[in-house]
């Protein structure tokens, strides 16, 4: 069997293979002798059928069957031999008026991986957070958590921000009712945003047993397509106005978060633990934002169409389940939504492969060790969780893909100019 590699445009490569049919033929003939010991056929004994009838009745199927995989193992070989790297899978296509009595002969088209080309990153600059924690920062995080585990209670006095309101409303446009815009006993916090900004200024100072009727202006980007934009009037009758009621941060408070002997200092210790895991993954994130943009913009390399393919494909059926997953209905969805997105997942794959290949940035036993025990830190039991990740092998992948990606970031941070930025906390959180 032959194989001849031609280079095509771009990254795409063609083989030219060639099976004899000799060779073919005993295969076939070899695979339905055996079929023939124990094929059941109707009016034959199991394994009693006449080769003749056996060939008949199965011998395009394993012929096909035969041939599929010689060329797969052929293929193989010619890859091999040239010494190539193949991204995605070939496509097989019988070469016209070259098939005879002796031979068959098929092209084999499919892209190799690129060159990746990394230029100096030098010049290029990365700005890391510096986050010294405060126990401030405790403190408005502990603030959190009473927030979380408020009650409400009624109150004789008009509705302020924070405060849950209970009430009946009616909308119009024009002066007709419109769907969605009539409720009974509805309730919302004032100041957390589930009613549109104007809605809930209007309910500040009203007391229960008052009515009252606003207008308003449907934002333009108003997810009802036919509320857009929409004047309307709404007519509100308060039925009642809570105050919410914070629970005391005392040892009582503590053992609801977890703290056996309802210590604060363990409480407070805890949740200051717990903040600077969440700044040591909050500057990675960011560090790792920039170096892989620092990257895409310092590199030159082809993109294997086959491989773009595929990852939009695999975006495209992800999105797809996730709207399944949560009720939402499913509609045909472009590939063409999911190309950029696909685009630059394969290209900063191919990137970052080359740099753990050519720099040797292999993940670690210990580094893996120590991310799982990060992973496990969330959770209440974090040995058990730890046991979890090590037992699933998918789990395991993302970790070490996780470790390489880290490594890489260290490894580009040391090429680039790294400059330290003194961050709060709350702007590191996006709250600032």
């Amino acid at each position: 069997m032959q194989a001849n590699l031609e280079v095509l445009e771009g990254l795409v490569r063609r083989l030219d293979i060639s099976v004899p049919m000799d060779q073919l033929e005993i295969e076939v003939q070899g695979r339905l002798k055996r079929l023939a010991r124990s094929v059941k056929m109707d009016g034959f004994r199991p394994g009693k059928a006449p080769l003749s009838a056996v060939t008949r009745q199965h011998g395009a199927g394993v012929r096909q069957e035969v041939l599929g995989e010689t060329l797969q193992a052929r293929f193989g070989e010619a890859v091999q031999a040239n010494k190539l790297k193949i991204a995605g899978y070939p496509r097989f296509e019988p070469k016209a008026g070259e098939t005879g009595a002796t031979a068959m002969t098929f092209s084999a088209s499919f892209e190799v991986y690129p060159e990746v080309k990394i230029d100096d990153l030098a010049s290029g600059k990365i700005s890391r957070p510096a986050v010294e924690l405060t126990d401030a920062d405790v403190m408005k995080t502990l603030e959190v958590l009473q927030k979380q585990r408020r009650t409400f209670e009624s109150v004789d006095r008009a509705a302020a921000k924070d405060d849950l309101v209970k009430f009946d409303y009616q909308g119009t446009i024009n002066g007709a009712e419109f769907e969605g815009g009539k409720g009974e006993d509805f309730s919302a916090v004032i100041g957390e945003g589930r009613l549109l900004a104007d809605f809930e200024q209007s309910m500040v100072g009203a007391k229960a047993g008052d009515s009252k009727g606003f207008d308003l202006t449907f934002p333009a980007d108003y997810p009802a397509k036919e509320l857009a934009g929409k004047a309307a009037h709404f007519e509100v009758q308060m039925k009642d106005v809570q105050a919410p009621v914070l629970p005391a941060i005392d040892t009582e408070f503590a053992k609801a978060l977890g703290v056996e002997e309802g210590d604060i200092e363990k409480l407070k210790a805890e949740v200051k633990a717990n903040l600077e895991l969440e700044v040591k993954r909050r500057v990675q994130t960011k560090l790792k934002e920039q170096t892989m943009e620092l990257l895409l913009q310092k590199s030159t390399l082809d993109l294997p169409q086959s491989l773009v393919e595929m990852e939009t494909d695999r975006l495209m059926r992800m999105t797809e389940a996730d709207m399944q997953s949560r009720g939402v209905q499913t509609m045909k969805l472009a590939p063409e939504m999911f190309t950029g997105q696909a685009e630059r997942r394969v290209r900063l794959g191919l990137i970052l492969a080359e740099i753990v290949e050519v720099n040797k940035l292999t993940a670690q036993p210990e580094q893996i060790r120590t991310l799982v025990e990060e992973q496990a830190q969330s959770y209440e039991n974090p040995a058990q969780v730890m046991q979890w990740y090590y037992q699933n092998p998918e789990r395991m992948q993302e970790i070490e893909s996780l470790a390489l990606e880290e490594n890489v970031v260290a490894w580009a941070a040391g090429q680039a100019q790294v400059e330290d930025v003194k961050t709060s906390f709350e702007e590191l959180m996006g709250r600032a």
